[in-house]
């Protein structure tokens, strides 16, 4: 028999855990953030924890700068973006959703899958008829994200890959691509039922696929740029789906869908053309249609190349238009500060010899009137896709008041031209135009590569690589390649670590470019005026025989290795350097910086690389 004071015991103690329990409900409830879509009245809408949620998105370009999270995440707030768009996880992931969370902001999670052939913003070139081995990577990659980050409360849908049907080449493919993405699509609705998933494809191009193969799609991701954004929701009506969509990307038209061309070069849109197109376009052609739950507008983040003029908030660290557009479309605030207008910009028509130095007509203002600096840069549209990117100074003189003259460069054909004005509050007014240009040098280059200032490092740990280790050749699946090893380091705070895992046989590592290619694809750079390559290399205990050098692509292919060097080497548990003169070489389109030879003499080895530089 219970006695009164035992009963209260395990009353008292019930009462707790149901107590605890309730908590427990509650606590998960506002931890992980709970994501739906529902219908009603024939309009989508979006719900997080129980409330209805519009995206005012942005793609996130600032990923890999963990120590100024909170600078970015206090900023997109303040211009009101309540999610961004990641393409893939990596290792700052776990910090980029705690900080998106302290700023009560929500994550689409980008899982990525391989591009079918190289095409629009991708090299890679995977085949989803034959590979099982890299499915089954991407598979485990995807499983992998999702249980890792279901339950953080940051998440709000999972992204999965980016205009892969678009950047595959035959149906046959893209009907395997389609069966792959339903099992892992179907797979992650298992694993996590609090979050929709999506799938991102450029236009329209995904739509018949994923309507007949991947049922387990809950929203269309749709990249979309200009005023082909207004017709999307047009475009599933007239198929009958009836499910949501977002737009994955949108910002003014790319240059992609531009048509009207100046001395063959596609003419970019005026700075006025890039704000009007996010916040007209925000409130014409996305928030009102039914069936769009909200949209990311590309690209929060700063650059220095060719695309970030055109699409990114911010270029060299200043202020573009679009920034402010994005604050208007989501707030309807003004700019804090005007960016400067360059309302005239013009050159000479003809063609001139490189080197000339030519007029330029530009007038330019700034409506708080202050102080302007000036700058001048050229891009060619021509040539591998990272000569294609590269925006270069131009020298230039004079001044707003007298005029301003350009010295064209040592470069053959059509070159756009970009005219910079910064302002005091450090916003970036950007025009451009075209000229023609005649160099007789430059009209033999063979290979139309970036050219490279030296020295020039194939591997160091204080800049992005010029060139991917994906050459894996031999014994590959032997081989791993690390490029952040910290545990025997020659210079700085990483260096690359080979590790053979094999007692027999010999194996190959090419660092390259493009990443995957085997010179099918333009690539490489020009590093005429190299003298020599030099590299550090070790082992891990034992003596180790090696080849080493650059080289690697033969002419076969349709774009080789303009020119090839090795040595043999003997690596021992002591840094050494090496150095190959290459001073006679064509190196005018180096497609492979760097290639290392080497085989198991009965035991399995590791080497460590550091300070790979072109001198």
């Amino acid at each position: 028999m219970i006695n009164r004071y035992n009963y209260k015991g395990i009353y008292g103690k019930q009462l707790l855990r149901i107590t605890a329990y309730l908590l427990f409900i509650i606590y998960t409830h506002t931890l992980y953030a709970q994501t739906s879509v529902i219908k009603t009245d024939g309009k989508w809408t979006m719900v997080v924890n129980g409330s209805p949620f519009e995206i005012k998105g942005a793609t996130f370009g600032y990923d890999k700068d963990v120590a100024n999270y909170d600078l970015y995440f206090q900023d997109l707030k303040s211009l009101g973006v309540n999610t961004i768009r990641t393409w893939a996880t990596g290792e700052n992931t776990p910090q980029l959703l705690d900080a998106a969370h302290k700023y009560d902001i929500k994550v689409m999670v980008g899982i990525w899958m391989r591009h079918g052939r190289p095409g629009m913003e991708d090299d890679d070139s995977f085949n989803y008829l034959k590979d099982k081995a890299g499915k089954d990577v991407m598979l485990n990659n995807a499983i992998e994200t999702v249980q890792k980050y279901k339950d953080h409360p940051a998440v709000l849908t999972w992204g999965i890959g980016n205009e892969v049907y678009l950047n595959t080449a035959t149906d046959e493919e893209k009907k395997a691509y389609s069966l792959f993405l339903e099992s892992i699509c179907s797979r992650i609705k298992e694993l996590d039922p609090n979050h929709p998933i999506t799938s991102v494809e450029a236009w329209t191009f995904g739509l018949e696929w994923w309507q007949k193969y991947v049922p387990s799609i809950d929203i269309y991701g749709l990249n979309s740029y200009g005023p082909g954004a207004g017709f999307l929701n047009e475009e599933l009506r007239k198929r009958g789906i009836d499910k949501p969509y977002i737009i994955t990307e949108f910002g003014v038209t790319g240059e992609w869908d531009i048509r009207q061309e100046e001395n063959g070069i596609k003419v970019e849109p005026s700075d006025e053309q890039k704000y009007k197109a996010i916040v007209n376009g925000y409130r014409d052609w996305i928030s009102p249609k039914p069936k769009c739950l909200g949209v990311y507008i590309f690209h929060y983040s700063n650059g220095k190349n060719f695309i970030s003029p055109w699409l990114f908030t911010h270029h060299k660290g200043s202020t573009r238009p679009q920034y402010w557009a994005i604050r208007e479309a989501y707030t309807g605030q003004k700019p804090l500060d005007n960016t400067p207008e360059i309302s005239l910009f013009s050159l000479p028509e003809g063609s001139f010899k490189s080197l000339t130095w030519i007029p330029v007509e530009m007038e330019a203002s700034d409506i708080e009137s202050g102080e302007l600096q000036y700058s001048f840069h050229y891009n060619q549209r021509t040539g591998s896709r990272k000569r294609r990117d590269q925006l270069l100074e131009l020298n230039f003189r004079g001044n707003p008041e007298d005029g301003f003259e350009i010295q064209l460069p040592e470069e053959h054909g059509a070159i756009k031209i970009y005219a910079s004005v910064t302002d005091s509050y450090n916003n970036m007014g950007i025009a451009s135009t075209t000229v023609l240009v005649s160099d007789v040098e430059a009209s033999k280059r063979k290979y139309l590569v970036p050219k490279v200032n030296f020295p020039f490092y194939v591997y160091d740990d204080k800049s992005d690589l010029p060139y991917t280790p994906s050459g894996y050749m031999g014994n590959y699946e032997a081989i791993e390649v690390d490029l952040k090893n910290t545990e025997d380091v020659y210079s700085g705070k990483t260096a690359v670590k080979i590790s053979y895992k094999a007692n027999s046989d010999w194996y190959g590592v090419g660092f390259v470019d493009p990443a995957n290619d085997w010179g099918d694809i333009l690539g490489g750079y020009d590093l005429s005026g190299a003298r020599t390559l030099s590299f550090w290399a070790k082992s891990d205990g034992p003596e180790v025989n090696a080849k080493a050098g650059f080289g690697l692509i033969d002419k076969d292919k349709p774009f080789p290795d303009s020119g090839k060097k090795t040595i043999e080497i003997l690596i021992t548990n002591k840094w050494k350097k090496y150095t190959i003169k290459v001073k006679k070489t064509d190196m005018s389109c180096i497609r492979s910086g760097f290639v290392f030879f080497s085989s198991s003499d009965g035991f399995s080895h590791e080497i460590y690389l550091d300070e790979i530089v072109f001198e």
